[in-house]
């Protein structure tokens, strides 16, 4: 048996245990990063499965990032919520970073909604700032997709010239304008971390076209556009590397400016949920 038959196997025996679990057969899932981390509120929530119990799952390590999987209904809709996701910062591989979302999209859903927290490093930008991710630059000098490939995961050679589907993205501009929500829209550069960039590095990630930079998200929308599955990102801008304007970062204060913007985030969502 090949690598690729080996994940092709992984994904259909974590699906098999997670569908015994459940009788949700979600629509939409949603991985609640920095930003939507207390968006399980807003969910009629039908199931509560610890990452320790899944086969194959990692195992979150980050302070903010609980590790469940939760099944319920939002808006009519039945949903899966990752609460918590997984980094290559801590240790994992890209392959196992993106695997929950392999397992999602196997079970169906219909569209991936990603959130995250980020550096800005368009200088128009503000701390608090909501951006919507319209393109992105992967700068972590890794790939999820490298290694054999299996048709029935999705093609060799994955198109890229749209991650971030338009759709979902128009949707969300026409909510934000009728909710009377600020956002901006940009690229997001992804980075491995787990520390925060130098000076040197946020001229750089600006020079070559980012108006953010994180530590997670591509890899998921690259293992979604793979499996051909539409994705929304939304970053919420927790702190500058703008010159004249960066300071000490620590994760705390990440995590305290994203909360600041959650409401707003989660308002966006939900609107988004009700439309599709």
């Amino acid at each position: 048996m090949t690598k690729s038959e080996i994940m092709f196997e992984k994904i259909e025996k974590t699906k098999k245990f997670i569908e015994n679990l459940t009788s949700i057969r979600p629509e939409i899932g949603i991985v609640l990063g920095t930003g939507l981390g207390n968006f399980t509120s807003q969910i009629e929530i039908v199931h509560t499965i610890p990452y320790q119990m899944i086969p194959n799952f990692p195992v979150s390590t980050v302070q903010g990032h609980q590790g469940q999987l939760i099944f319920g209904k939002v808006k009519n809709k039945n949903v899966v919520a990752l609460k918590g996701r997984f980094h290559y910062y801590e240790g994992y591989s890209m392959q196992q970073v993106t695997f929950p979302i392999r397992v999602i999209a196997a079970m169906g859903i219909k569209y991936l909604f990603l959130s995250n927290a980020s550096g800005g490093t368009n200088p128009d930008f503000h701390v608090g700032d909501m951006m919507i991710v319209e393109d992105h630059i992967n700068l972590t000098g890794q790939n999820p997709l490298v290694g054999p490939n299996d048709d029935r995961i999705g093609p060799r050679f994955p198109d890229m010239s749209e991650v971030y589907d338009k759709r979902l993205i128009a949707l969300a501009t026409e909510i934000a304008a009728k909710m009377d929500i600020h956002i901006r829209k940009g690229v997001y550069a992804a980075v491995t971390g787990p520390n925060y960039e130098t000076p040197a590095e946020y001229r750089y990630i600006r020079k070559i076209g980012a108006d953010a930079v994180g530590m997670s998200t591509v890899p998921e929308a690259i293992v979604a556009r793979h499996m051909s599955l539409p994705c929304f990102a939304i970053s919420v801008i927790s702190d500058l590397g703008v010159e004249g304007k960066i300071e000490r970062i620590t994760h705390e204060g990440v995590i305290d400016a994203a909360s600041l913007v959650e409401p707003h985030m989660t308002k966006l969502i939900l609107g988004m949920l009700e439309n599709l």
